[in-house]
């Protein structure tokens, strides 16, 4: 294990999207205990979680988080990573196209994380994300910004968010010779069938300059469960609309898999997880449960030895897709 700050327990983050929504009541609660109680310690969320669903305005994650810190008492054991910079006072069906350039205005960032805190019943994070970047802004403004919530003691260490490999340098290279802090971890989307937005030209960025990238959608929005393999299963589900890109390129990868399931005897979900964690640069996925069921899966993974060879199969799956 990395010994960034933010690191800390077994090589799982836990994804936080899914509290105050899917995961909610004491089924959530159940999900947090065991994840306590095998060894886990890092848990991501966000202040948009969750602004799309009808009723919701975000900051409901943090909040069912903040509730459960207080009511086990675990918080100064727990690395509690979030993010800002995607809640704004538009509600697009769509969260990907959430945001704002001013949310990176410096006292817009603070009374974000200030809202954070409140919500997650703390006076401190862990890590705190840059959640998206904003090409249209100059990169230096984002990091004074971030900067500038490191400065009030309530934020131990900085991410960056959905950022590609120029921007991230030019980030870090400005920290380095403006003394400001810098970004020490990235997340992106990265998994086996979705591999762009983690290229080798951000690869040997991170393993250069010592950047934890903990990705996201580590199981791709639930097809690396092999729960889609036929046409009528891209229709169910809360997120089927978006594994349909996987429809043409996905099928070779969950053969790969079943092979290694067959050789391995372990699930689906952890050999993707498992995959990841031996690609350059990652100390640690990002991987969401809603039941205590679906989390035992995932923690499978921990204990999987992946051969070379097996570790070569999945890789080429995609590659020759």
């Amino acid at each position: 294990m990395s010994d960034h700050g933010f690191m800390a327990g077994i090589p799982l983050v836990l994804g936080g999207n899914v509290f105050g929504w899917t995961a909610d009541g004491d089924e959530g609660l159940a999900v947090l205990d065991a994840f306590y109680e095998a060894g886990g310690r890092m848990i991501d969320t966000a202040d948009v979680y969750s602004a799309w669903i009808d009723g919701h305005e975000g900051g409901e994650s943090e909040a069912y988080l903040g509730n459960w810190l207080s009511s086990r008492g675990v918080r100064g054991e727990m690395r509690i990573h979030t993010k800002t910079g995607m809640l704004s006072k538009k509600k697009p069906s769509n969260p990907g196209s959430m945001g704002d350039p001013d949310l990176y205005r410096p006292e817009e960032v603070l009374a974000h994380l200030d809202a954070s805190l409140e919500r997650l019943q703390t006076d401190y994070v862990d890590l705190y994300y840059a959640h998206r970047d904003y090409e249209e802004l100059p990169v230096e403004a984002i990091v004074d910004a971030f900067d500038g919530a490191v400065a009030t003691g309530k934020v131990r260490s900085l991410g960056a968010s959905n950022f590609q490999a120029g921007r991230l340098g030019a980030a870090l290279d400005y920290a380095d010779t403006e003394g400001k802090t810098p970004f020490t971890a990235l997340q992106n989307q990265y998994n086996l069938v979705s591999r762009g937005s983690y290229g080798a030209d951000l690869q040997q960025l991170c393993t250069s300059r010592g950047i934890a990238m903990l990705p996201y959608f580590g199981l791709a929005a639930g097809y690396l469960t092999g729960k889609y393999r036929k046409a009528e299963d891209f229709e169910q589900g809360d997120r089927s609309y978006r594994v349909k890109d996987y429809i043409e390129t996905g099928p070779p990868v969950l053969a790969a898999m079943d092979e290694v399931a067959g050789e391995t005897g372990a699930s689906l979900p952890a050999i993707a997880l498992a995959w990841l964690a031996r690609q350059p640069g990652i100390p640690a996925p990002i991987a969401s449960a809603r039941t205590v069921e679906q989390l035992e899966t995932l923690l499978e993974f921990t204990r999987l030895e992946l051969s070379d060879r097996q570790v070569e199969k999945l890789t080429n799956s995609f590659e020759t897709a």
